[in-house]
């Protein structure tokens, strides 16, 4: 499969940020995070947990839908906000972050409503599934279903009184 092409790279001394169709990654030169990376290169499960533990703090590869909003200041700090996350803050100068903000203010809601679209499709497959289950209710040969008998007097029908006295 090819790797997918960044619609957006902006390249600083200190660390790159590309924004990819549903993915926005940024990545630190020199860190301590991507230090460990490399040497873990050959074994991903390894690679893929400690990047996990080390993205509780602050997230470098974020999914668009996963993100709430994107804001700029008058410095040019981009600010993402996502929820069980802290914020992300990207120094930019005030160009990159305009452009920045314009480009994943467009792709985020795509984004969202292709990650809801995609929850309701499962949702949908897993109903299906449930009820498949319940139609195949597997039974032994000449075995009825199990019947549970009424509580007494539920179904009793009420005697109407005759015209005779009962004496």
């Amino acid at each position: 499969m090819p790797e997918e092409q960044a619609l957006l790279v902006i390249d600083k001394p200190h660390m790159t940020v590309r924004v990819y169709q549903r993915m926005l990654k940024i990545d630190v030169k020199g860190s301590v995070r991507n230090d460990i990376e490399e040497a873990l290169e050959n074994t991903p499960i390894l690679k893929q947990t400690i990047g996990s533990i080390l993205e509780m703090f602050a997230p470098l590869h974020v999914r668009l839908c996963d993100i709430d909003s994107v804001k700029t200041d008058e410095k040019g700090n981009v600010t993402i906000k996502q929820p069980r996350h802290r914020d992300v803050v990207i120094p930019l100068t005030l160009k990159e972050a305009k452009k920045l903000v314009d480009k994943l203010n467009e792709l985020i809601p795509a984004e969202k409503e292709r990650e809801l679209d995609r929850i309701i499709r499962e949702n949908r497959v897993a109903a299906r599934e449930r009820e498949m289950e319940k139609e195949q209710v597997p039974m032994s040969a000449g075995e009825a279903p199990l019947r549970i008998p009424p509580p007494p007097g539920v179904f009793d029908e009420e005697k109407e009184p005759s015209g005779k006295p009962e004496d």
